[in-house]
């Protein structure tokens, strides 16, 4: 059939089906693992026939893969719609909070997305949490506290967030270490932030930025002399700037 024949109703009727078996499959995840994660189970607690599950994910690794993503979305949405925090070093600790408390909380679907070949790239909604953490660091930076670059800070984050949800998962209950999570952040933050205690409420005027990156360069030796003086030529026309 070809997809510009299905009238809107059909196709709104097609998606109330998909969401009617991710949920289905949601609720088996949560109660019994991936395991639990069948097709005939599914279909069961869906209320449809196998078939239709297979035409709309494949096989049981594209159910799974779609829930991870559906489930990611909404989580992602609902902190995207947050308020950010006045301090944005504050605000990004509150974000590793939700997220490892998230994945905490998933365990099963967070499987599923480390797991994820990625021959296709980044998914949507990886894609989106990734765009919220880059905008809280770009915040950071923004006020003069970033200690590196804005890239390497989000694959720092990105990388100490991950490890810290596997080394969660893998300790037995009664042994989990309920504040190294809080321990990892901090020390995280540290190494990508300067250690001021409060954030500068005031907007940085570029001029100041520029005087405060000259006033820095001597530490920096992996410049030519030309570049040097080329980098000394437009920070000073940029702190002189009216």
């Amino acid at each position: 059939m070809n997809p510009n024949d299905i009238l809107p109703e059909e196709t709104a009727a097609l998606g109330d089906v998909r969401l009617r078996i991710l949920n289905a499959a949601s609720h088996l995840i949560a109660s019994g693992g991936s395991a639990a994660v069948t097709t005939r189970a599914v279909a069961t607690a869906a209320g449809v026939q196998a078939p239709t599950i297979y035409r709309f994910f494949g096989d049981k690794r594209g159910l799974l893969n779609a829930l991870a993503e559906h489930e990611l979305a909404s989580y992602i949405a609902r902190k995207d719609d947050q308020e950010p925090h006045s301090d944005p070093v504050e605000d990004l600790r509150i974000g590793w909070n939700m997220h490892i408390a998230f994945c905490l909380d998933n365990p099963e679907l967070f499987a599923v997305l480390v797991n994820v070949s990625g021959t296709d790239g980044p998914s949507a909604a990886t894609e989106w949490g990734k765009q919220i953490l880059r905008r809280r660091i770009h915040r950071i930076a923004q006020v003069g506290r970033l200690t590196t670059s804005e890239d390497r800070a989000l694959a720092t984050v990105q990388s100490a967030g991950t490890g810290m949800v596997l080394t969660l998962l893998q300790q037995p209950n009664k042994q989990k270490d309920t504040g190294l999570s809080a321990f990892i952040r901090d020390m995280t933050i540290a190494s990508i932030t300067s250690g001021k205690d409060q954030y500068r409420q005031e907007k940085r005027r570029p001029q100041t930025a520029a005087a405060e990156l000259k006033s820095t360069l001597d530490g920096v030796d992996i410049l030519s002399a030309g570049e040097r003086h080329f980098l000394d030529e437009l920070l000073d026309r940029i702190a002189s700037a009216a």
